[in-house]
């Protein structure tokens, strides 16, 4: 074996491909990868495969052609776009002299950088050990003697491997006990905003689409952003006050093709935010000239991760980087079911967060899709009611008030699902009636 190189900043790329012309976009998405890993990238090698080599997955002729460009290129790192069997990964490294890491790896070492909570650390490192329990023969390769049998070398009767393979199982149940008590957390935290009756939302869409920019613009918050794939991992939920009401808004981590099960699984709790949703808003970049595969591809992981049958807006971001002088483009609109093509089922608002462009109609199309109503009335409140006159004006539902000997008299523009909310606590009885007041002008929840 040779000595593995821990620098692995200057990385030749290797995209395997079966018959017919190479997808370039396949390629530049791995270099962007590579990149968002930290590694530069010295050459960019298609392989054409057949017929998978068990044990090297491509050819020898294509070997030797994959060390000459490392050797003039002075590469110290192989990244090869494709799932590699712990026994291919093993020979390519001794082929080539050189660090050998395939897709899920090159993931899996993105995701490591990018986690900033305990819990995204816990999943991380819980899809790395999985990942690496298949690998391990490689770094113990001079310890697989069984010790024992010679004086002063009599030992627990286990190779060094055996040792830490059971190291590492035990080290796996750990992280899964622990994320299952984070879970427990999570889902009572979900029944609480579900007892709250605000509606949920999820922030779903192909990595570097701007999930995170969008986030921000509708909540005010400071969720990191940056043009780079995979830059934030870790859920961020918050309220956001909509025409109409206010909903819960969960940014999600960016989906990839191919993305490895690994962390599918281990990011169940990650991704149960949009299982969980009542709507998906699903970011497309609008430049991105991949944008129709990208959605399919999206649409590939929801239903794996069983959220396929939840409703979608289509949200088209970025509109401020189409070229319009090729007459392509786009301005900020909300279409219609029906109107376009290509996805004619769902809903389409069309923005550019970072500009901050449509998002007033993105708003509106949201408490539209989500049936946020909200009632114009007077209510007469007894002067014990305080608390929930505080609460009214804490939700800036309070246009106009009088006080007398019998109480406050409000005009209210009151969010009928937060009504709905304060009604049901021991103090909030006064707003029942007028809410079954609203019930009898609009049978669906809108009054005024």
């Amino acid at each position: 074996m040779f000595e593995r190189s821990r620098k692995g900043e200057n990385a030749l790329l290797i995209q395997p491909h079966a018959g017919g012309p190479p997808d370039e976009g396949l390629l530049e998405e791995f270099a962007d990868l590579a990149r968002s890993a930290g590694a530069s990238v010295a050459a960019l090698l298609n392989a054409r495969i057949d017929r998978p080599n068990p044990a090297t997955l491509i050819g020898s002729g294509k070997l030797e052609e994959v060390r000459a460009a490392a050797d003039a290129t002075g590469a110290d790192l192989v990244l090869v776009n494709h799932p590699l069997t712990p026994v291919q990964e093993r020979n390519l490294e001794k082929a080539l002299q050189r660090r050998v890491v395939d897709r899920t790896g090159l993931i899996l070492d993105i995701f490591s950088q990018r986690a900033r909570s305990a819990e995204g650390k816990l999943q991380v490192e819980l899809a790395q050990l999985r990942h690496m329990a298949t690998r391990l023969v490689r770094g113990w390769t001079h310890l697989e003697r069984q010790r024992g049998g010679a004086i002063g070398l009599r030992g627990p009767g286990e190779t060094q491997l055996e040792t830490d393979r059971r190291l590492l199982q035990k080290r796996v149940e750990q992280l899964q006990k622990r994320l299952d008590k984070v879970e427990v957390q999570r889902t009572q935290m979900r029944r609480a905003r579900v007892r709250s009756e605000l509606p949920r939302v999820a922030l779903v869409g192909y990595t570097n689409a701007g999930k995170s920019t969008l986030f921000n613009a509708l909540t005010g918050a400071d969720a990191y952003a940056a043009d780079q794939l995979f830059a934030t991992l870790d859920p961020t939920v918050r309220r956001v006050s909509l025409p109409g009401g206010h909903i819960v808004l969960a940014d999600t981590v960016g989906f990839v093709r191919d993305l490895p099960h690994e962390l599918v699984a281990a990011f169940r709790s990650t991704l149960s935010e949009a299982r969980e949703a009542d709507l998906l808003l699903h970011l497309v970049d609008a430049a991105d000239p991949l944008r129709e595969e990208r959605i399919a591809q999206v649409d590939a992981v929801l239903a794996e991760i069983g959220a396929g049958d939840i409703p979608q807006l289509l949200v088209y971001n970025k509109i401020d980087r189409v070229d319009a002088g090729e007459g392509q483009g786009i301005a900020p609109r909300h279409d219609l079911p029906g109107n376009g093509t290509g996805h004619g089922s769902r809903e389409r608002a069309w923005i550019s967060a970072k500009e901050g462009l449509g998002l007033d109609l993105l708003r509106d199309a949201l408490g539209a899709r989500l049936g946020l109503h909200r009632i114009r009335a007077g209510l007469q409140l007894p002067p014990e009611a305080g608390r929930l006159r505080a609460r009214l004006h804490e939700l800036d539902a309070v246009r106009g008030e009088t006080h007398d000997e019998a109480g406050w008299h409000l005009d209210l523009d009151l969010a009928h699902a937060d009504a709905v909310r304060l009604a049901s606590q021991s103090w909030g009885a006064p707003l029942q009636a007028l809410l079954a007041d609203a019930a009898a002008v609009d049978p669906h929840g809108a009054a005024g």
